[in-house]
C-alpha cells in the first residue's frame, strides 16, 4: 500500500470529496481547502487502511469528519435563495438552478443531517450509510425521512 496505489484511489475516488466539500462549503476557496485536507487526513490515515470495507466507504467517513470538524471551526455565511424554478423543467439552465436550489437547501441543515442525505443522494444503501455513519440501519431510515421533511420546509419556506 503505497504512494501510487494512494494516488490511484484518490484520483478514482474524487467525486465523493468534490460531492462532500460541495455540500460543505460556499466559497471556491474554502471548497479547494478542504478539498485539500481531507486528501491530507486521507493520506495519514491510509496506512491504517485495512481493506474491511470499501475504500470509498472509508474515504467517505474521513471525508465528512474532517468536512464536520472543519464546518464547526467556521460557520459558513448562509446564502439567500432567489426563487424556485420549476421543477418539472427539461431546460438544462433550469436543472442547474434545481440542483443549486438543493444544494442551498442542504446547507440550511446540520452537519450531521448533511452528511446522511449526501450519502442517501449518492445512491448509498441503508447498511453503508450506517456503516460510514456509526448507526443502525433502523435509524438511517427514520433520519433520512426526517431529513426529506426538513428539505421539504425549507424549500417550501424559501420559495415564498
Amino acid at each position: 500500500m503505497g504512494e501510487i496505489e494512494f494516488l490511484q484511489l484518490i484520483t478514482s475516488n474524487q467525486g465523493i470529496i468534490g460531492k462532500v466539500c460541495s455540500i460543505y462549503c460556499n466559497q471556491r476557496e474554502d471548497y479547494e481547502d478542504l478539498f485539500q485536507e481531507i486528501t491530507y487526513h486521507a493520506w495519514k490515515g491510509y496506512k491504517t487502511f485495512r481493506g474491511e470495507a470499501k475504500f470509498s466507504t472509508w474515504l467517505y467517513r474521513i471525508a465528512l469528519n474532517t468536512a464536520i470538524s472543519s464546518f464547526r471551526k467556521k460557520r459558513p455565511a448562509i446564502d439567500l435563495v432567489p426563487s424556485v424554478p420549476d421543477i418539472n423543467s427539461d431546460h438544462p439552465s433550469e436543472k442547474n438552478e434545481q440542483h443549486q436550489l438543493l444544494l442551498w437547501a442542504i446547507k440550511q441543515l446540520n452537519e450531521g443531517e448533511r452528511a446522511i442525505i449526501a450519502l442517501y443522494l449518492d445512491e448509498m444503501s441503508y447498511q453503508e450509510i450506517a456503516e460510514i455513519i456509526g448507526i443502525s440501519e433502523n435509524n438511517v431510515g427514520v433520519k433520512i425521512n426526517r431529513i426529506k421533511n426538513k428539505l421539504h420546509q425549507i424549500l417550501s419556506h424559501g420559495s415564498r
